[in-house]
């Protein structure tokens, strides 16, 4: 354990702004490059970065499977709700300019929405992923 003390603190020093910077990405994807799913991705290298420096099943107790499984499955759900509710509101199928009194900020909403649901679909399957890839071989822990 001791053996890696500076990985550990370089990893605590630059997990949370990896953290922040695929908040970023989330956020204004609509007005810069990005979106859901590169902010995904970014998420996710920062939970695997603590996964293969402190350990898999450390990044397991911090984000255990099941949540992963609940997570992916409500970030599908927020992108098709939004399908849905834009159906019930008189619209096309992810037609976001019923979301709003005015059709700008019915984009921007939707797009919003739609790319967090993305984002966080992205992630928990990175994620997962790697959870499966770092444990093949081992027969403590099935649950992925």
């Amino acid at each position: 354990m001791r053996e890696h003390t500076v990985l550990r603190v370089v990893a605590q020093l630059i997990i949370p702004p990896i953290l922040i910077f695929a908040l970023y990405v989330q956020f204004h994807g609509d007005y810069s490059p990005g979106g859901g799913f590169q902010a995904g991705v970014i998420g996710a290298s920062a939970i695997i970065l603590y996964g293969l420096i402190f350990g898999v099943e450390a990044a397991r107790r911090a984000i255990p499977p099941t949540a992963l499984r609940i997570t992916a499955s409500l970030g599908v759900l927020i992108y098709g709700g939004t399908g849905v509710a834009t159906m019930l509101a008189g619209g096309n199928f992810l037609d976001y300019d019923v979301l709003a009194h005015d059709p700008i900020h019915g984009q921007h909403y939707g797009l919003l929405i739609v790319e967090f649901g993305v984002g966080v679909t992205v992630a928990s399957i990175m994620i997962a992923i790697f959870y499966v890839f770092a444990g093949r071989g081992r027969v403590e822990d099935r649950d992925t």
